[in-house]
């Protein structure tokens, strides 16, 4: 009898925005009110520039996942955040239609937790067997100017494909969880900012005592010894803590993941998923995986490397790290936070209301970036219109994805003059390799400029807010191709 098919990691992808501001830049701004001499913190974090959020980075998260993927067999989607920017619409609805998932996918949401990501991976590896499910912890973390965890936390989204099959990048083995009224953090309800508690507290009383009991218990239960891990990672509780616990475990220190908190931050939700893209991209055939989540006691999963590779054609967690525009703006990142409102003059004073109407009728296009393919002479337009702009045939249109195709600039222009969050703002009519040409907005653009004829990728972004009613409106840009 044949054995059954294994549950686990068909696929993943990462999403780290480009942007990165130095710790010890964050800590030189604030020295006038917190001048110790200690505060010379080292590495940088990843910020949200103004047209991204939880939202946005699940979308191309969800890209880098599905890249050679079959999207009409993913039956589910879930979204781990707690920084979702609504708290009564489904943001899992939006990266469905940004990402071209079935009608009949069924979306979800889930918070209250920073082990909100992790749990969702685990719930859909036990409850498998209804088709793919792609499960995406995106978060977007800020922070009070001048606290801890101003210097701590970062913005990332990691995206794991869940199925059956042999055909598996990482097989999973098994869970453990312990559930306690430990706080070492929490946020009310209509706040973007964490309360912390005291990190020896947390360390002491939390950490060595609750992940050493998760994982004994786990290991018993699984059959392993803790010597069979070949990559431990610790997300939450105090800085450093996962190399004392390693320690207690007598795990060997080269088998312990890097925390990125000085390449990324602390992403939240997301951290669990980021270490265990990060392990699949290094980790070898037959090797078990380890990822802790420590936050109201702790969450622990374990999987084992299988002999497929991911796609070449994915960037993962390091090269969305590589990609980077170095910030040096203080004031910028408040800015973006919208921990200060700065006053734009009366270019900014437009009322950005949406038509719910109309962002539905056009879902396809605004969202999903359709255009249109001519069956008559097979040229590519956007938006689709009933009549082919090159021939004129009326009624011909087929539907063409956009997202995907390589671009470059035909024009551009910087505008200082026009309002925009991020001045300048580029503009640029863009090539694309299949002939259709579209003026979009420019984004991520760094030190090095754009010209004509630089090769473009395409982000899904924030276009613009409509602060009156607390509705943000997305669509696409394009961004450097290096972005990929």
């Amino acid at each position: 009898m044949p054995n059954p098919p294994g549950i686990g990691i068909k696929s993943f992808g990462a999403y780290v925005p480009p942007r990165r501001f130095s710790k010890k830049l964050i800590a030189e701004a604030n020295r006038w009110a917190f001048p110790s001499p200690k505060s010379s913190p080292k590495g940088e974090r990843s910020v949200c520039g103004w047209d991204e959020d939880v939202i946005t980075m699940a979308v191309e998260a969800g890209r880098d996942c599905l890249r050679d993927a079959d999207r009409d067999a993913v039956h589910g989607l879930t979204i781990a955040s707690t920084s979702s920017p609504y708290a009564d619409l489904s943001g899992a609805a939006i990266v469905a239609a940004a990402l071209r998932l079935p009608r009949t996918v069924r979306c979800r949401e889930m918070s209250g937790s920073t082990r909100a990501g992790l749990s969702a991976l685990i719930d859909a590896c036990t409850m498998a067997g209804s088709g793919d499910q792609l499960i995406v912890a995106s978060e977007r973390r800020t922070a009070k100017p001048g606290s801890a965890q101003e210097l701590q936390y970062g913005c990332a989204a990691t995206a794991l494909l869940i199925g059956q099959g042999d055909d598996l990048v990482a097989r999973f083995l098994g869970s453990e969880t312990i559930s306690l009224p430990f706080f070492d953090h929490f946020r009310q309800s209509g706040s973007n900012v964490d309360y912390q508690w005291e990190d020896r507290w947390i360390r002491e009383e939390g950490v060595l005592k609750f992940v050493p009991e998760a994982l004994a218990s786990l290991s018993k239960r699984l059959g392993f010894e803790v010597s069979d891990i070949a990559h431990f990672g610790l997300c939450g509780g105090s800085r450093g803590a996962d190399a004392l616990v390693a320690r207690r475990l007598k795990i060997e220190p080269d088998r312990v993941l890097p925390n990125l908190q000085d390449r990324v931050g602390d992403t939240g939700a997301a951290h669990p998923a980021l270490m265990l893209a990060s392990a699949l991209e290094r980790a070898r055939p037959g090797e078990k995986i380890v990822i802790v989540s420590f936050t109201h006691g702790c969450e622990l999963v374990v999987f084992e490397k299988g002999e497929v590779e991911p796609s070449d054609a994915r960037r993962g967690v390091e090269g969305s790290i590589a990609n980077r525009i170095e910030e040096t703006a203080y004031l910028k990142l408040l800015s973006f936070d919208q921990q200060v409102d700065l006053d734009w003059g009366m270019r900014a004073e437009v009322d950005n209301k949406t038509a719910l109407t109309q962002l539905y009728r056009t879902a396809d296009q605004s969202l999903g970036f359709v255009g249109g393919r001519c069956r008559a002479c097979e040229a590519v337009q956007f938006p689709s219109l009933p009549t082919c702009v090159n021939c004129g045939a009326a009624e011909t249109q087929q539907p063409y994805p956009l997202a995907d195709e390589p671009a470059q600039i035909a024009t551009f222009t910087a505008d200082w003059l026009q309002y925009s969050p991020a001045p300048p703002l580029y503009m640029g009519l863009i090539q694309f390799d299949c002939g259709a040409r579209i003026l979009m907005e420019i984004v991520d653009v760094g030190s090095a400029g754009v010209d004509v004829g630089t090769p473009l990728t395409t982000r899904f972004r924030i276009k613009e807010r409509d602060r009156l009613r607390g509705f943000a409106r997305y669509f696409w840009k394009a961004s450097p191709a290096i972005a990929d």
